[in-house]
């Protein structure tokens, strides 16, 4: 059974949404404020987190940054504040999804699953995209019968991305990521390695792009085949 964390210090949407998830069979852990939430985390394992902004002690944005920080896990913000300056501030704090209130509790359920299904790719050490398949053990990339062996970072920044579809990842979460805590360079890397591989991955029938976010970073969307 899954587990959820939901943090709201409204207790009645909080409730509302617990109710309404562990009727569809998950297992609902609630938190009232940011603080809660994060022993909650130490203590059990959580599958993802559902996020309220507007919360005391921690609020949702630096708890999203904690789980981020410290946690592979899907992240749902919840906001009152849907202007695009506020969703910027979400998916710069790491979250995988932004949804404004109010919301009707089945978009969240979808939302959900959908989150889980793009990092249930993490479990496998072949990524598949289509027809491409990102082979993370042998660090290699096939195309039918044709096998690609792009330079290792440019390898593991297409593995991070391909991971989780549709997840928008900073610049700075990306050279954590890949180069390491430790990496003395700056934002420019990610993006020439980017140019580099769009420019090794530029057939659509390959069935991916990878997209700028304006100001933020980075994702790959998959096309539909």
């Amino acid at each position: 059974m899954k587990q959820l964390l939901v943090a709201d210090d409204d207790a009645h949407n909080r409730t509302l949404i617990a109710h309404y998830l562990t009727r569809e069979g998950f297992r609902v852990h609630e938190a009232q404020n940011g603080k809660e939430a994060v022993e909650i985390l130490q203590k059990l394992t959580v599958d993802l987190a559902i996020l309220d902004v507007m919360m005391p002690e921690m609020n949702g944005l630096e708890l999203c940054a904690h789980i981020r920080e410290n946690y592979d896990i899907p992240i749902i913000l919840l906001t009152a504040r849907g202007q695009l300056s506020d969703k910027e501030q979400g998916y710069l704090h790491g979250t995988d999804d932004y949804i404004t209130k109010p919301f009707e509790l089945p978009e969240l359920l979808f939302r959900l699953k959908a989150l889980f299904r793009r990092y249930s790719l993490a479990s496998s050490d072949k990524i598949r995209l289509n027809r491409l398949v990102i082979d993370r053990k042998n660090y290699e990339v096939v195309d039918g019968d044709d096998v690609f062996f792009p330079p290792l970072k440019e390898f593991e920044l297409l593995a991070q991305l391909a991971e989780y579809p549709g997840r928008v990842f900073t610049r700075d979460e990306l050279i954590r990521l890949v180069w390491g805590n430790d990496y003395n360079g700056d934002e420019r890397t990610v993006d020439v390695h980017i140019k580099r591989l769009r420019k090794r991955f530029q057939n659509p029938a390959q069935g991916f792009a990878i997209q700028t976010i304006r100001g933020i970073g980075y994702k790959l969307e998959v096309y539909v085949s």
